[in-house]
């Protein structure tokens, strides 16, 4: 004989209760779904820079290496004096990062829109993985691979060398211009994708049924509908090549933003001045999207 479990009258009823008053009240449950999130973003993420930038007020005693806990713009008064070297390093890398950005669009946009609009599905799958998988190999792994290409006793030096060509080491910034763009690619080609598939092809049918030829179609009709993927992905790239210190450290040895605060953290402890220059980046991304909102790059978000 099979013993089934009885129903729990008290329980039932509850539930019944409660499905009822969550069904009547939409924005209760929207709220519900949204309290989880909502409570990370406001803690976590946004506690975190509100701790950072309390602790920005703060300064670092020199005879005792101690944190004065006391209200003070010391810090952002060096990080703004022009005799010392912080604004040319923020400026450095703020030109790196766009010169990054606007590298990995124009190499990405033609494999997306390949892949979203041209390719048979067999052949976006191929593309597909083929863009990601250099995410599957690890962060270092890729930048010691792209060392040991461009040092100036590597691979490519050897074979220029051959064409009495200069080797990347009088290249300036360009190799750790490539380093960046090969590493930061598939966040620009994933939201690029995701907006060209997205585009309905009656559009770009109506635009050839009115006349409009092949670049006036990809102008008028497929470049603004394809924007906001194109600011979402170089939000990406732009933020990412903004805050990392372990490629400049591995490859080049120029400072960065990502070095000034990671030297200042683990080597002479000034947390402060630290937290104060790391706010640097975070004031370039709000203006980066004070721009793209300003642009209507969100509106079809």
């Amino acid at each position: 004989m099979t013993k089934t479990a009885a129903s729990n009258p008290i329980r039932d009823s509850w539930l019944r209760r409660m499905s009822g008053a969550l069904y009547r009240r939409p924005r209760l449950v929207l709220a519900t779904l949204l309290a989880p999130p909502v409570l990370w973003l406001v803690v976590i993420y946004l506690g975190s820079l509100t701790l950072m930038f309390i602790s920005s007020l703060w300064r670092l005693d020199p005879a005792t290496s101690a944190i004065v806990r006391e209200p003070s713009l010391a810090n952002f008064q060096d990080v703004l004096n022009p005799e010392k070297p912080y604004l040319q390093v923020a400026g450095h890398t703020v030109v790196i990062a766009l010169i990054v950005t606007l590298a990995d669009a124009v190499v990405a946009f033609p494999l997306a829109f390949y892949m979203a609009r041209v390719a048979s599905p067999r052949t976006r799958r191929i593309l597909f993985i083929t863009a990601t998988l250099p995410l599957w190999v690890s962060y270092l792994v890729r930048v010691y691979s792209w060392r040991i290409i461009l040092a100036d006793d590597g691979f490519l030096n050897w074979a220029l060398g051959f064409a009495g060509l200069r080797g990347p080491g009088a290249l300036g910034d360009v190799p750790i211009a490539i380093v960046f763009s090969y590493i930061w690619l598939p966040y620009m080609i994933l939201p690029l994708y995701a907006g060209l598939e997205r585009i309905p092809n009656s559009l770009v049918e109506a635009s050839s049924d009115l006349g409009g030829r092949a670049w006036t179609t990809f102008r008028r009709v497929v470049l603004p509908l394809a924007f906001p993927g194109l600011v979402a992905g170089s939000i990406f790239t732009f933020s990412l090549t903004l805050g990392d210190y372990i490629t400049p450290t591995l490859f080049s040895g120029e400072q960065f933003i990502g070095n000034v605060v990671y030297a200042h953290v683990g080597v002479s402890g000034n947390v402060p001045f630290a937290a104060a220059f790391a706010i640097v980046p975070v004031a370039v991304i709000a203006v980066y999207l004070l721009l793209a909102r300003r642009l209507g790059a969100f509106e079809a978000l």
